[in-house]
């Protein structure tokens, strides 16, 4: 498994997409999790879901944008969104192959 973070319009996609197969890329991670907390699911069936995801394709290249190095959420449910995506991605990374941390469309492998 792949993980690549970074800002928002970084060039996370089409570097994945010049370097793994699209069908094994999972973009938007971050859009997932806060989708499912719209939904009403709690933060344990939504990790649930993501491993169960996970434990389906072992090639999975997962893009997610960094949320936590911006502004703090004025909202309750922004705070724990973030927080929450946060969490699930140090599990990803710990389980993780290679992550990659992307800044003006350069990949910097950080494991």
């Amino acid at each position: 498994m792949i993980l690549i973070i970074g800002g928002s319009h970084q060039g996370k996609y089409k570097y994945a997409a010049s370097q793994y197969d699209e069908k094994n890329i999972w973009n938007e991670f971050h859009l997932f999790v806060k989708e499912k907390l719209e939904q009403g699911k709690t933060p344990e069936e939504i990790e649930s879901e993501v491993n169960e995801r996970i434990g389906l394709n072992s090639q999975l290249v997962i893009i997610s944008n960094e949320l936590g190095c911006g502004i703090v959420p004025f909202t309750k449910e922004d705070r724990d969104y973030r927080e929450l995506t946060g969490r699930l991605l140090c599990k990803i990374a710990e389980k993780s192959d290679a992550v990659f941390r992307m800044t003006c469309g350069i990949a910097q492998r950080i494991k």
